[in-house]
């Protein structure tokens, strides 16, 4: 499976950025989004159900970002709003086969394929 992650960029603080990930055989797949800022250890961030009925967040992003994923585009989205300095990392989107359409994932060795990352940077 091929993913690729694009729409990262360069935001002030509490401004907002989309990024997408299209994916081949989207139907297929649970998504994930991690990011890794420089130092630190790759983290969660947001989690998509393959059936879109689930979708679970790292804390410190709950109600600031929202993962969508459109089947007719194969496309999942990661929405981030009030964007904060300690948002600035490499994003990544994930992929895994799910039997079960409704569970998310939320351990980077539970993902199979990732795309090749997107750098978003916060200023103030």
């Amino acid at each position: 499976v091929q993913l690729q992650a694009s729409g990262g960029g360069l935001a002030q603080v509490g401004g907002s950025l989309r990024l997408s990930c299209s994916v081949s055989r989207f139907s297929n797949y649970a998504m994930g989004w991690f990011r890794q800022a420089p130092g630190f250890e790759r983290e969660f961030v947001a989690a998509i159900s393959r059936k879109g009925t689930n979708t679970s967040y790292k804390d410190s992003v709950k109600g600031r970002f929202t993962i969508i994923r459109d089947e007719a585009k194969s496309t999942v989205y990661l929405q981030m709003d009030s964007l904060k300095p300690e948002d600035t990392a490499v994003y990544y989107c994930a992929s895994r086969v799910s039997f079960d359409g409704d569970t998310t994932y939320h351990e980077a060795e539970e993902y199979r394929s990732w795309g090749q990352g997107t750098q978003v940077t916060v200023s103030s």
